[in-house]
């Protein structure tokens, strides 16, 4: 066999010098598109896109449809390669080649890192708000319909900008240039947390900014799907103002928010951290002290119960105070309200995992919709662990899911009547493969 000039040699196996060459034909690294895209067949994820955005490109001339284009985007965020540059090379992979409706061998390449850049900047604003809401539509969907209770998580997270994009301004929290995007979760009876999606908002913007479109809106969906269900709206302190009070009261949401500490309710709390003091001296740092008491600020329509938690740490106490219309007693109840530390969770590999923080396109609506394909993205895992039930795969992260179920080497060879992908013999999660590919079909 030839050795190319670009091969590289390693160490000899015995009396054998090996070497390595990039010349293996129809290979990839990423077998585990085909769980993927059947994950999405099962959910329409990119079908609802695709069928929610008006492309405006005139056909005659379009050598790659909105399929093609969303599907191979969000697919290849999902594996890992969230820069367009990416596609330098991944156009050619015969593994996405396929699972985008082309054949690995014979069919022709995927669209190029240009026409991926220019169709980012296609969208409006009319395309974006459907593409989104048929997002929430999928998710809110796949809610068992006799769920009684939903808890909706919303939070704000910083995704620093290192460039010129449109409207990335200085935060003074944050110290940095960045935008301000809205992370809305919504977690039921059966305690799966649904991630919707991010609205993407300048980095000046203030915590409630946008928050009553999207709860109008969600809300009545909700209803639509179970109309029994409590609806809880849970968000840190940022968010117990008297606006978005306002807004549960007219939109029947019960209120589990975090307060910021004043004078009226350290003195409204002062008996809980006198006893949380006392039990400190027994019980050393860690001890806690629940209590409850009503509170309404001078902009309040009406007074609403608010918890305390006085702790003592490192000799310190530290009170934190939380909005509660739950019927439980205070410490449930703020256990409930710790619960968003998961919601957390899910942004968290939403944000580093799958990089949503890539939103280095010059417009505002562009990088809007990038955060669109990582949503996107983010929903097919969702849809991957619920397969795995009962499974070690389960709870796993994205990067678990990614590296040890999906980056699977494969060799895909083309005939006249099939595809076949040939994977690794020795590969160690065949039966977890048949379980979640049974589920999924």
């Amino acid at each position: 066999m030839h050795i190319s000039p670009n091969a590289l040699v390693f160490p000899a196996a015995g009396k054998r010098q090996g070497v390595v060459q990039f010349d293996g034909g129809d290979v990839t690294s990423d077998a585990g598109l085909a769980l993927l895209a059947q994950a999405d067949r099962r959910l329409g994820v990119t079908a609802a896109l695709t069928a929610a955005f008006a492309d405006p490109r005139q056909m005659a001339k379009v050598k790659h449809d909105a399929t093609a284009i969303i599907t191979a985007r969000v697919y290849a965020i999902a594996l890992g390669y969230e820069d367009g540059n990416d596609f330098d090379r991944l156009r050619h992979d015969p593994a996405l080649k396929t699972v985008c409706g082309r054949l690995p061998a014979s069919g022709s390449p995927l669209m190029s890192q240009e026409t991926l850049s220019r169709f980012e900047h296609t969208p409006t604003v009319r395309d974006l708000v459907r593409m989104g809401w048929a997002l929430v539509d999928l998710v809110i969907g796949a809610l068992p319909a006799a769920t009684t209770e939903i808890v909706i998580d919303v939070d704000p997270y910083d995704d620093p900008c290192h460039g010129q994009q449109q409207l990335s301004l200085f935060n003074g929290h944050y110290d940095t240039r960045c935008y301000l995007p809205l992370a809305v979760c919504v977690t039921g009876t059966d305690g799966v947390k649904r991630p919707l999606g991010a609205v993407l908002r300048p980095g000046n913007a203030r915590a409630a900014k946008g928050l009553y479109t999207v709860l109008r809106g969600l809300v009545k969906r909700l209803r639509a799907r179970c109309p029994q269900a409590r609806l809880i709206l849970r968000a840190d302190s940022a968010f117990g103002i008297n606006e978005v009070l306002r807004w549960c009261d007219a939109l029947a949401l019960v209120p589990l928010l975090g307060l910021s500490r004043n004078s009226v309710l350290q003195e409204n709390s002062l008996a809980t951290q006198i006893d949380a003091c006392l039990k400190h001296r027994w019980e050393g740092d860690g001890c806690r002290e629940f209590g409850e008491f009503r509170y309404a600020a001078g902009t309040w329509a009406h007074a609403y119960r608010v918890l305390i938690k006085a702790e003592i740490t490192n000799g310190e106490l530290n009170p934190r105070y939380v909005i509660s219309g739950l019927d439980g007693t205070p410490e449930e109840d703020y256990a409930r309200y710790c619960g968003r530390g998961d919601a957390e969770n899910v942004w968290k590999e939403y944000k580093v995992e799958l990089a949503a923080d890539r939103t280095s396109c010059t417009t505002f609506l562009a990088n809007q919709v990038r955060l669109l394909w990582h949503t996107a993205a983010l929903i097919l895992y969702g849809a991957l662990r619920e397969a795995a039930a009962g499974t070690a795969w389960a709870q796993a992260t994205v990067t678990t899911l990614r590296t040890r179920l999906l980056k699977i080497g494969a060799k895909l060879v083309e005939t006249c009547r099939h595809i076949w992908w040939h994977l690794p013999t020795s590969c160690p999660v065949q039966a977890e493969w048949q379980v979640i590919l049974a589920r999924l079909c």
